[in-house]
């Protein structure tokens, strides 16, 4: 059970995956059981065609897992059963459910306003999810929102083409309009400006999310700095060339992820001290 479990999360991130083998095992566990259940929905609104009747038909099973427990489904039992164990809301999971429905439907964002709200559903309530499973006070919430919005956001940037590909855009229209860029899949001037733009908007999120690491454990904050060191690491690497989303899909490489993971286990008690000590 807990290999199929593995394997989905496996395939779906080579970031999130790795960075999350420095979790303690049991956390580890719980982790992977939420990204398991957020995959394999997220992985059958991006499949192309797009798997609609399997969409609703697992979306039918979750209901049908709540009401009745019918085990029917490894990757929906088990998050279930973690969402009731480390008290997820069930509007946070109907949110996420609505975004990745609304990948069935809409393809197009004209505003920042429109994102946002589609972000706060396939991110946002994500993050939430892991604050209570790392069992951080509801303080870290807004915080916990922030980088999930953050990581969102930069995929977003990084996936351009890919996104173009099956015809969607998640980077506002009506900004791009703004930068008199015609097409996102032109390398020109216009373009460079508007990504560059839109990774300063990443930035701010992400500096926003990290005011929370104070709240943060620092058995846990290794693993999730981790992640996030490796978000910025692609979003610099884009700052330098904007039109390399045109052309590759920028990601670290394993051997990065756990480099950075090694430096943030000596990294972070440090940083923690350090905190401490100056308040």
């Amino acid at each position: 059970m807990e290999n199929i479990l593995n394997t989905i999360f496996k395939k779906s991130s080579t970031t999130y995956y790795n960075s999350t083998l420095l979790f303690p095992r049991e956390i580890r566990s719980d982790v992977t059981k939420l990204y398991a259940f957020v995959r394999v929905f997220d992985d059958l609104v991006d499949s192309v065609p797009q798997k609609v009747e399997e969409f609703y038909a697992l979306r039918e099973l979750y209901y049908k897992e709540l009401d009745k427990g019918s085990g029917a489904n490894v990757v929906i039992s088990n998050f279930v059963e973690l969402m009731r164990r480390k008290g997820f809301k069930e509007e946070w999971v109907e949110a996420f459910l609505n975004s990745m429905e609304s990948d069935l439907k809409k393809k197009v964002y004209y505003t920042i306003d429109e994102t946002l709200s589609y972000m706060y559903g396939s991110a946002e309530v994500v993050g939430l999810m892991m604050m209570k499973i790392l069992n951080l006070r509801d303080e870290a919430a807004y915080y916990a929102r922030m980088l999930g919005r953050a990581m969102q956001y930069l995929n977003f940037i990084r996936d351009v083409k890919e996104d173009m590909e099956m015809g969607r855009q998640y980077l506002p229209v009506n900004e791009m309009k703004e930068f008199k860029v015609s097409s996102l899949g032109e390398c020109n001037e216009a373009f460079k400006e508007f990504i560059r733009f839109n990774l300063k908007r990443y930035f701010s999120f992400q500096k926003e999310a990290e005011i929370g690491y104070q709240m943060i454990p620092v058995r846990y904050l290794i693993p999730i700095k981790t992640a996030a060191d490796m978000y910025k690491w692609t979003g610099m690497k884009i700052m330098a060339d904007p039109c390399v989303v045109n052309r590759i899909k920028v990601k670290p490489k394993r051997r990065r992820v756990l480099i950075r993971g090694l430096f943030n286990f000596i990294g972070v008690p440090i940083w923690k001290l350090t905190y401490f000590y100056r308040i």
